[in-house]
């Protein structure tokens, strides 16, 4: 795999903003890392950092790299910093920029597809939300999105005291920010929840719906809360690791089961794809 940091000004931020991307390479003869014989445009995957994290974590803390490499995929990791994925009520349109001109970047910068079928977005805890949030709000573009350990619903970072516990306190104002009241958030585009009852309610075409998250994390009450209201309801892949808690150990381990899990498409030579070896029709 190739690996590429990329530093541009944002038009939508207004500032300068990075993003590090995987890629994968022609040559195939690094020893001891499979490489994917696959040819542009490729598929992409937005993996999402969590609250604490930046655009490097994934990279920094799990072998990410070495686990796309047979996938055949470009893995795109932006930095977003405490925004949620959200554009905040005091502070940056990070929606905005995620959603419309980080793709147009990565796709001027890259040669990536620009199709449903190939475009997944995936994240741990706040990063889980964002990859939900972007399945949720735009089904149209995305064939399939995951959370690990995913902060699914944000509301008791608004309710909470953030003295309580071992949280970290700005990440707590950081929601008041973003979200402003608990009355601003429910029934609002953030809830994800809400926005989901309201996609099935329209019958959208949805994603394929990843959730993962172990029996000692913080966010499992969250997790289960999500499984149980749409379980059955979309296509939903729900996993519980025991006794793993909210650390990069268990999202090394689970971001490999994600990749497994992605239903990518791989061009042949007459130009028809497939997906996981078995032909697909549109």
């Amino acid at each position: 795999m190739a690996l590429a940091h990329v530093e541009f000004f944002a038009e939508t931020l207004g500032l300068q903003s990075s993003i590090d991307v995987i890629l994968p390479e022609r040559s195939r003869r690094r020893v001891g890392l499979e490489s994917a014989d696959v040819s542009p445009p490729y598929p992409v995957l937005y993996l999402l950092h969590g609250a604490s994290d930046n655009h490097t974590c994934w990279q920094r803390f799990s072998s990410i790299e070495r686990y796309a490499a047979d996938k055949g995929l470009v893995v795109v990791m932006p930095a977003v910093q405490y925004s949620f994925y959200s554009d905040m009520k005091q502070g940056f349109p990070y929606w905005t920029y995620l959603t419309e001109e980080l793709p147009e970047i990565v796709r001027a910068f890259f040669p990536v597809s620009d199709q449903r079928e190939d475009t997944f977005a995936a994240g741990l805890s706040m990063g889980g939300y964002g990859a939900f949030k972007l399945g949720i709000r735009q089904p149209e573009r995305f064939a399939a999105v995951a959370s690990l350990s995913g902060s699914l619903s944000q509301r008791s970072r608004i309710v909470t005291d953030p003295n309580a516990g071992f949280h970290n306190p700005i990440l707590f104002e950081m929601a008041r920010l973003t979200f402003g009241s608990a009355e601003a958030y429910d029934g609002s585009e953030h809830d994800l929840a809400h926005v989901l009852e309201g996609r099935i309610k329209e019958g959208a075409r949805l994603p394929k719906f990843y959730q993962a998250c172990g029996t000692a994390d913080f966010n499992l009450d969250i997790n289960r809360n999500f499984h149980r209201q749409f379980a059955g309801r979309v296509d939903l892949t729900y996993l519980e690791t025991t006794d793993a808690g909210h650390e990069w150990h268990y999202w090394d381990t689970a971001i490999q089961d994600v990749l497994d899990w992605l239903p990518i498409r791989r061009a042949s030579a007459d130009g028809e794809h497939d997906s996981n070896g078995d032909e697909r029709g549109e």
